[in-house]
Formats: C-alpha cells, sequence, structure tokens
C-alpha cells in the first residue's frame, strides 16, 4: 500500500460531502435529543400532577399518552438518524480504505450511501409526524382551556 500526496487530498475531495452530510445530521440530533428531553420532563410533571389531582385525570392521561406518542416518534426519528451517521461514517471509510487499496468498493459505496439517504429521509418522516402530534396536542389544550374560561365567566 503505496499512497501518494495525491492519492489521499482526491480522497479527501471525494469524502467532503459525506462530511457535510454528516454535520448536519449531527446537528439534526441535537435538535432531536433536545425535543426527547423536553417531552420527558414535560411527562414527569403531568405525572406528578396526575397524582396530585385526581380530578383532572382524564385531561392529565390525555396528554400523557400523547407525550408517550410523542417520545416513540422522536425515538425512531433519532434511530434513523443516528443510522444515516453510521451509514455515512462507513460510507468515507470506505472511500479511504478503496482507494487506498485498489479494491473496487463502489457498490458499496454507493449502497451505503442510499440507504443513509432512505434512512434519513424516514427520520425527518417522523420528526415531522412528532411535530403534527405535538400541534394538534397544543390546540386541543388550547380549545379545553378555551372552554374552561368560558364556562367560569357564567
Amino acid at each position: 500500500m503505496n499512497l501518494q500526496l495525491g492519492d489521499v487530498s482526491h480522497i479527501i475531495q471525494l469524502a467532503i460531502a459525506p462530511v457535510f452530510l454528516l454535520t448536519g445530521v449531527g446537528t439534526k440530533l441535537g435538535v432531536l435529543t433536545s425535543r426527547l428531553a423536553r417531552i420527558i420532563d414535560r411527562a414527569r410533571v403531568v405525572e406528578e400532577l396526575l397524582q396530585k389531582n385526581p380530578d383532572h385525570a382524564e385531561d392529565l392521561e390525555t396528554e400523557l399518552e400523547e407525550l408517550y406518542q410523542r417520545s416513540h416518534l422522536i425515538n425512531r426519528a433519532i434511530t434513523l438518524s443516528t443510522t444515516t451517521g453510521l451509514l455515512v461514517c462507513l460510507v468515507i471509510a470506505l472511500l479511504f480504505t478503496g482507494d487506498a487499496t485498489g479494491l473496487a468498493l463502489d457498490k458499496w459505496i454507493a449502497a451505503l450511501f442510499v440507504g443513509g439517504i432512505f434512512s434519513l429521509i424516514g427520520s425527518f418522516i417522523y420528526f415531522m409526524r412528532e411535530i403534527f402530534v405535538a400541534t394538534k396536542t397544543l390546540s386541543r389544550q388550547h380549545q379545553r382551556d378555551k372552554i374552561r374560561r368560558l364556562s367560569r365567566q357564567t
């Protein structure tokens, strides 16, 4: 295995696009884990409220169920984003390995990259579903609070 400086610079040029993708995936993972942490924090608060206020049990249990649903969706998005990161790292490693050893790994590289993109698409789909559930929850809570305010005024 005799690498020339020109070979290494060529490999690095090929790896630039996957590295940028990896940076984006890392940023997305930060967003997803922050959302998961906020969901978990809210679930803990709702569980405490449920123990202290059994008269609002129906509303709190509904919210808790929605929080569990959101956490499962975010968990899937995190899993798929992590899978994307892993596959992109493998693409970068195979780019270097293939070029350094002269092995024809182009089909493996292409398959891993496409797999990573499909995984990223799946992650975005689950993220979007979680946003829809969160928006629905917020809308439902707003309607409930509006009805309570109106009933107090009468």
